[in-house]
């Protein structure tokens, strides 16, 4: 099954964080998921939150405000896309991601959409 794990850290404790630690996890925690194989090594990692725009668009008029879309202390930083058995063991990859011991891990399983997009067609385009 297909899991997106939203990656919600906070920025200050972060950018407080030991960083050549916090790097060197995360450069085995990515090594992890490509050996893994399959799916499994599929992330981005976001800009600080103060890089982003939220836009509300309805009744006619729209807001483009400056700022994440909630305003809280732990913000969306990025995302791991996994393919695994079942959610234990996306459990399992989260507790192993970095950024979990500086806010939180949001599992939410994938929608599946048919017919499913072929990875590989995306490869023999580009």
């Amino acid at each position: 099954m297909r899991y997106m794990m939203l990656i919600h850290h906070d920025e200050v404790a972060l950018a407080n964080a030991p960083q050549k630690e916090l790097w060197a996890d995360y450069a085995a925690f990515n090594e992890a998921l490509a050996k893994a194989g399959g799916g499994m090594a599929a992330g981005e990692r976001l800009q600080p939150a103060s890089a982003a725009t939220t836009v509300r668009a309805g009744d006619g008029r729209t807001e483009v405000l400056d700022g994440p879309y909630a305003d809280t202390r732990e913000q969306l930083a990025g995302y791991f896309l996994i393919e695994v058995d079942n959610l234990d063991d996306a459990i399992a990859w989260a507790k192993r991601c970095p950024s979990s011991r500086y806010g939180s891990i949001e599992i939410r399983p994938l929608a599946e959409s048919y017919p499913r997009p072929d990875p590989n067609l995306r490869r023999q385009d580009g």
